[in-house]
């Protein structure tokens, strides 16, 4: 391992639609933590939503002013006492929340649902992973396989095991059609997981001409359809009139939720995951007279997480085809500016 300095620079973010750099020390790790050398960090969409375009969070869910960053993964660079599996030199995952370690969610893994005021996430209340090191807790590691790289274990903690949850909870297999409204990162995700699930056709819908471009050269989607007009006439066009068996919205938009929901077959399965905004529809005629089951999916599990990778090395996969912007920290400001225009694949800062 190179040498680790004493001090460096990390990326905040004011709120304001800007970048700033801020000097600190490298951290020590204390009792069952880790010092990560960081590889890859991403950008998610709720971090342009929430912190970048302006702080939304109040109180302990709030921005701390701390080291942006919830998408991390590196490499062991220091191992502190008490820890118990990870060594110098391992790669390594980080699932972007630490939580209580002793509440019902976070013995099931979903420290993403902790309610404690112990609970801190990586890159919102506690420093995470767009600076060259990162400290870490070792019960939120995952091992990462040789066969994924560090731009793909990036993008598994969050958008594509927000996406791998979301479809293990609608038990997507190959019997089924997928409907997926909004392919930004999210949806890219779910659309070449669902492909790895089984699914043989998949129909897409989003507002940007260049992300449903993307989709269909990375060969993710099937049928890349605009959301302006009326999608739903071609969606059910392309299924015989029936709509799909499984459908996710992953834009968190009003018009692509109702879609999902419209585009469902009856006695169907349909997915929110966009963060934000809000939904009115017609309860009978589009859920209960459907006989539709609906599942808001938050994010995914330390367990599930784990389950994902592992299927990622063996199903020969890379979430990294997604990823159409790679810049340097230096660079950090550009990377949020093209992350907030909402026009491209996934935005990473990437350290080597």
């Amino acid at each position: 391992m190179p040498d680790i300095p004493e001090f460096m620079t990390g990326v905040v973010l004011p709120g304001d639609s800007t970048v700033e750099f801020r000097e600190v020390a490298v951290p020590e790790p204390g009792h069952g933590q880790v010092l990560i050398e960081m590889k890859a960090s991403s950008i998610c969409g709720s971090d342009i939503r929430a912190i970048y375009r302006e702080h939304l969070g109040t109180g302990p869910e709030g921005y701390q002013d701390v080291i942006a960053g919830h998408e991390p993964c590196g490499r062991v660079a220091r191992v502190g006492p008490g820890c118990k599996e990870f060594q110098v030199g391992d790669r390594a995952v980080i699932y972007h929340i630490s939580g209580c370690g002793v509440c019902d969610e976070c013995k099931h893994g979903y420290m993403i649902s902790c309610r404690s005021e112990h609970r801190a996430a990586y890159g919102w209340q506690r420093d995470g992973g767009h600076a060259p090191y990162m400290l870490a807790e070792e019960n939120t590691l995952v091992r990462l396989p040789d066969s994924v790289t560090y731009v793909d274990g990036a993008l598994c903690a969050c958008g594509y095991g927000t996406a791998y949850e979301a479809l293990r909870r609608m038990d997507v297999s190959g019997g089924d059609r997928l409907l997926i409204t909004g392919l930004g990162p999210v949806g890219l995700a779910a659309a070449q997981l669902g492909r790895a699930l089984g699914v043989t056709e998949i129909i897409g819908t989003d507002v940007a001409e260049a992300r449903l471009k993307l989709a269909s050269d990375l060969g993710l989607v099937d049928h890349p359809l605009r959301a302006e007009g009326d999608p739903l006439d071609e969606i059910m066009r392309l299924t015989g009139g029936w709509g799909c068996e499984v459908s996710i919205d992953c834009s968190g938009a009003a018009s692509a939720r109702l879609l999902a929901l419209q585009g469902t077959r009856d006695w169907g399965r349909c997915a929110y995951v966009g963060e934000g905004g809000d939904v009115t529809f017609e309860v009978s005629k589009y859920l209960i007279h459907k006989q539709i089951t609906l599942y808001g999916s938050w994010v995914t599990s330390l367990k599930h997480l784990e389950e994902l990778v592992e299927r990622l090395d063996r199903w020969g996969i890379h979430p990294d085809v997604t990823c159409t912007e790679r810049l340097p920290i230096n660079d950090a400001s550009q990377a949020y500016e093209v992350a907030a225009e909402g026009q491209t694949g996934k935005v990473a800062i990437v350290f080597e």
